[in-house]
């Protein structure tokens, strides 16, 4: 299959390089997805809702594919993917369940849908990618060429694409979790950025400034990754035991689901602190493997990272990215917080390939998105 055949490139400088992702065969299918009003969520301190709900919609497209690899990037308020042609009919009823279920679960809306490659280029965008290999056994898919900007776009215009699911349908959510604690700064601030290109822009002149901002952060540790090298703390009560009984609970009592995830987390905190091995279960390795395949950079037509930096750091970016933007070259969004904090999509902890996205924990991406259609200087 396509995607299968696609390199796993381990330096994540090189796919700053246009010539380093390949377009999507003409006959796949782009999904995309976004919370309705997630900026009014964020104020109302639901961020970790907002997050879990967009991982919600990668959850349910990875259960669908049921083992099969695609290419999908998580954006904070909503998510995108594609497959190829035979598997649009399961991609569109795991897009309308996740919709049913956010909006009976939390109130929250969610608009989805899925766009045809030959419709994305005949309206002059293209969609490219290429895999970036985060850790041993995780990669994840960057987008390139402005097809999924451009299909979010038409999707937030309100043109619908998929069908709506009746009530009380259920997403697959298997895996999705949010038990970690949140990641305190420990540069001075969780930094969330957005830069995309501007209309028409060269993509070789885009690369080069993206490259610039690589450059600039490349002398924090790990890159500025927010997740210490021996993982992510883990606490008890977990923080998102809530939201993740709403997520597991299919058409059973919430009350009850909670009680086991409850328990369930418990005993993993004894575990994680005593670092106690159980049946080939080894703790503190699961942990190391939990901050080495986060996901807190990628290129998502355009660059994206919740980075753990210091105050020199961010006035040299800015510096760079304000020079950008006079010529026409960039618009770039920042928002600043204390801590960062994490989602994920578990389906074995006896394994290595689970996933995990990062966030600013105080409006990240959604809130430095807001900084470019405001047009205002971060």
């Amino acid at each position: 299959m396509f995607y299968d055949q696609l390199p796993r490139r381990s330096a994540f400088s090189d796919l700053a390089d246009p010539a380093r992702y390949t377009p999507l065969p003409k006959d796949w299918v782009v999904g995309t997805s976004d919370i309705i009003g997630s900026t009014d969520a964020i104020a109302a301190g639901k961020y970790k809702l907002v997050n879990m709900v967009g991982a919600a919609v990668i959850s349910a497209q990875i259960n669908a594919a049921g083992g099969r690899a695609f290419p999908y990037v998580f954006g904070g308020d909503g998510a995108a993917f594609a497959h190829p042609p035979e598997f649009e009919d399961e991609a569109a009823a795991a897009l309308a369940a996740v919709q049913v279920w956010a909006r009976e679960e939390f109130d929250m809306g969610l608009r989805v849908g899925l766009f045809p490659v030959s419709e994305i280029r005949t309206a002059g965008r293209e969609v490219a990618v290429a895999r970036y290999r985060a850790s041993e056994d995780v990669d994840y898919a960057m987008f390139a060429g402005g097809g999924v900007s451009w299909a979010e776009n038409r999707m937030k215009d309100g043109v619908e694409t998929v069908a709506a699911a009746a009530p009380g349908t259920q997403p697959n959510l298997e895996g999705l979790s949010c038990r970690w604690n949140h990641m305190q700064a420990r540069n001075g601030t969780i930094l969330s950025l957005l830069v995309q290109p501007g209309e028409g822009v060269d993509a070789d002149a885009f690369g080069a400034v993206a490259q610039s901002v690589l450059d600039l952060v490349r002398h924090l540790e790990r890159g500025g990754h927010p997740a210490p090298a021996e993982g992510p703390g883990f606490g008890w009560p977990p923080p998102g035991a809530m939201l993740e009984a709403h997520a597991s609970r299919g058409s059973g009592s919430l009350a009850k689901r909670k009680r086991q995830i409850m328990i369930e987390t418990a005993l993993a905190w004894v575990f994680l602190m005593t670092r106690i091995k159980l049946g080939g279960f080894d703790p503190a390795h699961y942990q190391r493997v939990v901050g080495a395949n986060a996901d807190f950079r990628k290129f998502d037509d355009g660059l994206k990272m919740t980075i753990d930096c210091d105050a020199e750091t961010v006035a040299r970016l800015r510096a760079v990215l304000d020079e950008a933007r006079g010529r026409g070259i960039v618009h770039y969004g920042m928002h600043m917080q204390d801590e960062a904090m994490m989602t994920c999509i578990v389906p074995s902890i006896m394994e290595d390939s689970h996933v995990h996205f990062i966030d600013g924990a105080a409006g990240g991406y959604t809130q430095a998105a807001m900084g470019i259609k405001d047009g205002a200087s971060p």
